[in-house]
């Protein structure tokens, strides 16, 4: 079971001020980007950095209803509802897919799932798009454990990434985070979540007995 400081959920509003906050820090990134960098590959396969922002888009702009409207009409496909929702909120330009991102920055919509997706959401897009684009950026590092803790405790089929941490003990080494047992994998929450996210790992950003076993089954 998940282990150290983070002992209780945030609340709604402190949710959404740190979901509002990373936006407008992503949104501060962006407007920077030359028409290159907008096509340039995302770490989500298939995407580039437009699809991504028109992601977070229509995300943002999501609500309970509207996702069973869309599942339905994707016949119940997540990788369906998300290409749908790319087509329907990626604009002409760059330029005008991020003013309406910029539009509905503090809307606090969501689909009938976790408030905590919203931390997944706001984080793990945010790094599918920077770290291609060699950006770095801090994020807290409660909202990061959180994010952590739901995506361990959700199945690959739902988003989530429980089956990619079975068999080790996760360790987060830049606060007392635990989770799991078996050899342990050590790595700062930010590298753990991507990982259990899916995405590209970095052998050199794990260490501990069990680092190169996880490394290659994410790989696998």
């Amino acid at each position: 079971m998940p282990s150290g400081p983070t002992s209780s959920r945030p609340t709604a509003a402190v949710v959404w001020r740190i979901v509002h906050n990373e936006r407008q820090s992503l949104i501060s990134d962006l407007e920077s980007l030359t028409p290159e960098q907008w096509a340039q590959p995302s770490l989500c396969p298939g995407w580039d950095i437009h699809d991504v922002v028109a992601h977070l888009v229509d995300t943002a702009k999501t609500t309970r209803l509207a996702f069973v409207r869309q599942m339905v009409a994707a016949k119940f496909s997540f990788d369906g509802a998300n290409a749908r929702g790319i087509i329907r909120e990626r604009a002409a330009s760059p330029e005008a897919t991020l003013a309406e991102f910029r539009r509905i920055r503090q809307a606090t919509k969501t689909p009938p799932a976790a408030l905590a997706t919203r931390l997944v959401e706001a984080i793990v897009h945010g790094e599918d798009i920077r770290r291609p684009l060699g950006l770095v950026h801090r994020y807290p590092r409660e909202s990061t454990e959180e994010a952590l803790i739901y995506q361990l405790k959700t199945g690959i089929s739902m988003g989530g990434g429980k089956e990619r941490a079975d068999g080790f003990r996760l360790q987060a080494s830049d606060s007392g985070f635990e989770h799991g047992s078996g050899p342990a994998v050590l790595g700062s929450a930010l590298a753990l979540l991507m990982a259990v996210s899916g995405r590209p790992v970095d052998r050199r950003d794990f260490s501990g007995e069990g680092a190169a076993a996880f490394v290659q089954k994410l790989n696998q």
